[in-house]
């Protein structure tokens, strides 16, 4: 049985950091330096996405959202394999439309001095007439731990105590990178409804983050393109886009080489399911600290319901 731990983390402070997202390895360091040796051997952690704690509506192929519920600030309940998505997608699109989505889901930036940080709240003004000179928008972090199958049971879940008040990014002596425990569940993979999936003929595979070729990293292997993405019509469009980042631990710094997240891909695969399950808790290298995480979606289903198949294909 593998068993995830969903995290839901409100942003305290600003934060020094990535611009995509809080690296499962930053994570991983503030929880492990509060856990006993069994446990931090253990468990490998998500990367953590940016949530706008924000009014939302329904998605389609995604937990069902009660349109006028806010969310953002709680965990929903997971039954279908797409359920464990919907804080995952980095677009957020289940944003009410009433509210100024582009708005709500751009991560407001602060100068502190020569050094640019991202912002715990984001304000609106609003209409002379109305109740209150702003509304505030509060950001979260959404990420999940699993640990080793031998030892799950007894490392998962992880103490509320030993999670509140983690700091992860730059300056965390002076105050930034604080977040606050939100809310916390345990999800077991096998039990999830993958009906959909089931159902699909042909299916495509999302990089939720990115998948490392090559790092510097003491131990790391270098990594091929998986056999089960076919990847052999996207030469004409210039192949699959590549990134170069860093991993630091102390006051080592080790560049990795990346394919971007956010990319899709055919799946060539015979067993969606279990490369959904697999995907979850991610493959490759580094996937402990949260690369090489993906998602299988049935090849019908565009990720952006309101664009035009003739526009991009699903691809971009």
């Amino acid at each position: 049985m593998t068993r995830v731990q969903q995290l839901l983390f409100g942003v305290a402070s600003p934060y020094f950091g990535h611009p995509y997202f809080v690296t499962g390895h930053a994570l991983y360091a503030a929880i492990a330096r509060r856990v006993d040796a069994v446990t931090r051997r253990s468990i490998a952690v998500s990367h953590g996405v940016f949530v706008p704690c924000a009014y939302g509506s329904p998605v389609d192929g995604a937990v069902s959202v009660r349109p006028g519920s806010k969310l953002g600030d709680s965990l929903p309940a997971v039954e279908a394999y797409a359920d464990l998505f919907l804080y995952r997608d980095a677009a957020h699109r289940w944003v009410s439309a009433s509210r100024p989505r582009d708005a709500t889901n751009t991560h407001p930036l602060q100068q502190y001095r020569d050094r640019v940080a991202f912002a715990d709240a984001a304000l609106f003004s609003r209409p002379a007439d109305t109740e209150g000179a702003a509304r505030r928008v509060s950001w979260a972090v959404h990420c999940y731990v699993h640990a080793d199958d031998d030892v799950s049971d007894a490392v998962l879940p992880i103490s509320e105590d030993v999670l509140d008040g983690l700091r992860v990014g730059g300056g965390r002596n002076y105050g930034f990178g604080e977040l606050s425990l939100l809310d916390s569940q345990v999800i077991a993979l096998e039990d999830l409804d993958y009906s959909r999936l089931h159902a699909a003929d042909e299916h495509r595979v999302e990089l939720v983050t990115p998948y490392v070729t090559a790092s510097e990293f003491p131990g790391a292997d270098s990594q091929s393109v998986p056999w089960w993405w076919d990847v052999a019509g996207r030469a004409a469009t210039g192949g699959l886009r590549r990134r170069a980042t860093r991993l630091v631990k102390g006051e080592d710094v080790y560049d990795v080489e990346t394919i971007d997240h956010g990319q899709t891909v055919p799946y060539a695969g015979s067993d969606p399911v279990a490369t959904a399950r697999n995907g979850v808790t991610r493959v490759g290298t580094h996937s402990r600290y949260g690369f090489g995480e993906l998602r299988v979606r049935p090849a019908g289903t565009d990720r952006v319901p309101e664009r035009g198949e003739g526009r991009a294909g699903g691809d971009a």
